[in-house]
């Protein structure tokens, strides 16, 4: 009871503010291969990547081709995007360290394959995008480096061909081990071609029909629940009236908004997300190491490029289960709701207010002093791994976590059942939404695994959420 009061009393007292906060110590390298212009929604994920330039280390900025444009590159869209981040970064400075300078970031634009698909990758076709690929591959750096596709993905296909074609093959090997390919859907002929070409590749995308995407989470209504942090109107109040140059050339949604986002959420480093592990969950969608078949891509839905059956597994959908959470006005704060969605595109949907909260805030710091600003909450967890028996009672506690801001801090946890090797739900003992908790373990005849993770949110304008998670073996 002290022990717990302790921890009360902590989360109460107000914690004085820091201008500015600290980047996180550990980022990921990216490059992202853009068909900026072939539809607003580029734009609109270059604007919400730039609000976060000092959470993953950007290494290039390549404007290629798609099956939607296949003839014209727009690097000149990139650089006016950057334009308006120059005006804003000394503001976000304010907020958190380590923003890039503009001029680093008109440095790494480039141009890509100047035309559709596999016919213009081969001998002598290296352009400066890949090249600029093979140059981040050969850098000494030990860190993976992910290239994300938001249109075609022949700039990297060219990078791959000139290293297969240039390289030893133990070098080419160690170059391609480095390699992180996130994408959405295919948009050109070469995905299928590099998947085929080089089995060993990380791969993450959602093949066939747009129908069949993942990504679409991002901007699809759930049916029967709140789409509102989707609408065009929370759009303009949040993000593009009122809040600085950056969000005024935010382009109003023409297909689907930010439909290339989701390639590199995940790699945003917000306690949840483990870029590593696609099937772990996060931002950018949950994902299984399989061979889809054909029939489940969607294979007459819109997308333009022929689909070709998968050789070899790659990084897919993944179906989540979930019940939205409630707000209540009396008694127990959050419970889960009566409905219960099942769907490819529930692994991004279960965080969606989440991130999209997240982009209001950082939009707000483009304009705001600290102290006008939310921050996201710390969270510290009690343990992040432990071994317990079966039928073993345990507790899960993340009492120590703050908020910069001195915020209030509401919690939930859950065992999130389709990761790991237990997938039946383990519920909790004791209402989830506290900051310690008890679940018993089942019965189990050999070791498995569990995943649970706490959802911590300040009472912040808007409210943001950072996240724990604690992975339980489960021994007989």
């Amino acid at each position: 009871m002290i022990v717990a009061l302790a921890g009360m009393i902590a989360l109460a007292s107000p914690i004085a503010a820091q201008a500015p906060l600290p980047a996180p110590a550990e980022r990921q390298r990216m490059i992202v291969l853009s068909d900026i212009e072939a539809d607003p929604d580029d734009t609109q994920s270059f604007v919400r990547l730039l609000l976060y330039a000092n959470e993953i280390d950007i290494e290039g900025l390549v404007a290629t081709t798609s099956i939607h444009m296949k003839t014209s590159l727009h690097p000149e869209s990139i650089r006016r995007i950057i334009q308006a981040y120059a005006r804003v970064q000394p503001n976000l400075l304010k907020h958190e360290t380590g923003y890039p300078a503009p001029d680093r970031l008109l440095a790494l634009v480039r141009e890509g394959q100047p035309g559709y698909g596999m016919a213009i990758v081969g001998a002598g076709k290296d352009t400066a995008g890949s090249r600029l690929i093979i140059e981040a591959l050969e850098r000494r750096d030990p860190r993976p480096l992910w290239v994300t596709v938001w249109g075609g993905a022949n700039t990297l296909a060219q990078a791959l061909y000139t290293i297969r074609a240039t390289r030893t093959p133990e070098e080419a090997r160690r170059l391609i081990a480095k390699l992180r390919v996130a994408t959405i859907s295919d948009q050109d002929d070469s995905g299928a071609w590099i998947r085929r070409t080089f089995p060993d590749l990380f791969y993450v995308v959602s093949p066939g029909g747009y129908g069949a995407g993942t990504w679409t989470g991002i901007h699809t209504l759930i049916d029967g629940g709140d789409n509102i942090t989707i609408s065009n109107a929370w759009l303009r109040d949040n993000i593009q009236q009122g809040h600085g140059p950056l969000g005024a050339i935010y382009p109003d949604v023409a297909y689907g908004m930010e439909g290339d986002t989701p390639a590199y959420l995940s790699l945003i480093p917000n306690g949840l997300s483990v870029p590593e592990h696609p099937d772990w969950g996060g931002w950018g969608g949950r994902y299984e190491l399989y061979t889809p078949p054909v029939a489940t891509t969607d294979p007459s839905g819109f997308s333009g490029v022929p689909i070709e059956p998968e050789t070899r597994p790659i990084w897919t959908n993944a179906i989540d289960m979930y019940k939205p959470q409630m707000a209540k006005p009396y008694g127990r704060a959050h419970e889960p709701g009566d409905r219960q969605i099942k769907d490819f595109r529930a692994g991004i949907w279960r965080w969606r207010d989440d991130f999209q909260n997240d982009f209001a805030a950082r939009m707000t710091w483009t304009t705001q002093p600290f102290d006008h600003a939310n921050h996201p909450p710390v969270v510290k967890l009690a343990t992040s791994r432990l071994t317990v028996k079966s039928g073993q009672r345990f507790v899960l506690s993340a009492i120590d976590s703050r908020d910069p801001d001195g915020d209030s801090l509401s919690f939930q946890w859950f065992h999130y059942q389709e990761i790991g090797h237990w997938q039946s739900p383990i519920a909790n003992g004791i209402s989830a939404n506290i900051h310690t908790v008890d679940f018993t373990a089942p019965v189990v005849t050999e070791p498995r695994e569990a995943h649970f993770i706490v959802r911590v949110t300040d009472k912040g304008e808007p409210p943001l959420t950072r996240y724990g998670r604690v992975i339980v073996t489960i021994t007989p």
